[in-house]
């Protein structure tokens, strides 16, 4: 691919099935991280990745070539074999994969490289979307995007290159299958991020964070609460979503 294309504009997108179970893992892989199978799968991951970076360096390419690192939902929670964790996990953020609004289900690192173009060692901490990818490719081979439909995503760019300060993002819609669940809303002049739940998964146990009885959390139904008025939350104070504001404690 790589020699065909390295003269032109080329797209590639590797999708990889690390890190989700069952954690394929070849035996080179097998037993080389402390963290179980997981860890394995983790190990043989990164290794992949690095031999795609090493392919473009190796090509002449890593000036020209904006690479784009990122999962496309948090840890699985429930994914366990006895006492070993198979699903990864979510840190401080609560809920996990296929939960429609919690943090732990959606908020995922997002890793750039373009060297020589933009700078090293950055840290942006705005709200941004895998939405953004589609207008992001399309700005950096030069095309427009369609103006005939709405395009939910916004271009990267005036983020990564310090041209812009705020994501555009100032809504963010969190939807669980067709369902909404949760909305977000950056407010960019104070910088506070509020998040409002409407549906929240039933967790089995109560206070596990997860659906152990069902093995994932559904999207509508029995096994999912509707909150009336919603759950509000003030993300910058409280990132781990452990504290529903109410009229008692914020009267804003």
């Amino acid at each position: 691919f790589y020699f065909r294309n390295k003269h032109r504009p080329f797209l590639l997108l590797f999708s990889l099935l690390h890190v989700h179970t069952p954690l394929i893992t070849t035996e080179k892989f097998l037993g080389r991280s402390r963290h179980g199978l997981y860890g394995d799968n983790v190990e043989e991951m990164d290794w992949i990745v690095g031999k795609l970076l090493d392919v473009i360096d190796k090509e002449g390419l890593k000036n020209t070539t904006f690479i784009y690192f990122a999962s496309d939902h948090g840890g699985s929670l429930e994914a366990h074999r006895g006492n070993a964790r198979l699903g990864g996990w979510n840190g401080i953020y609560k809920g996990g994969k296929g939960m429609g609004g919690w943090e732990g289900g959606i908020r995922v690192p997002g890793i750039v490289r373009w060297t020589g173009v933009l700078p090293a060692d950055t840290v942006i901490s705005e709200p941004t979307s895998l939405m953004d990818i589609f207008p992001t490719v399309v700005h950096l081979a030069g095309g427009v995007v369609p103006h005939d439909r709405v395009i939910d995503g916004r271009t990267l760019l005036p983020l990564l290159q310090g041209t812009a300060r705020h994501s555009e993002h100032e809504f963010m819609f969190h939807y669980c299958g067709a369902f909404l669940h949760a909305v977000r809303w950056h407010q960019k002049d104070s910088g506070t991020i509020w998040k409002a739940h409407y549906a929240t998964p039933v967790f089995q146990p109560e206070d596990s964070g997860a659906c152990f009885g069902r093995r994932i959390c559904p999207c509508f139904g029995d096994g999912v609460n509707h909150h009336d008025p919603p759950l509000l939350f003030d993300l910058s104070q409280d990132p781990s979503e452990a504290n529903p504001l109410s009229a008692d404690t914020e009267p804003l």
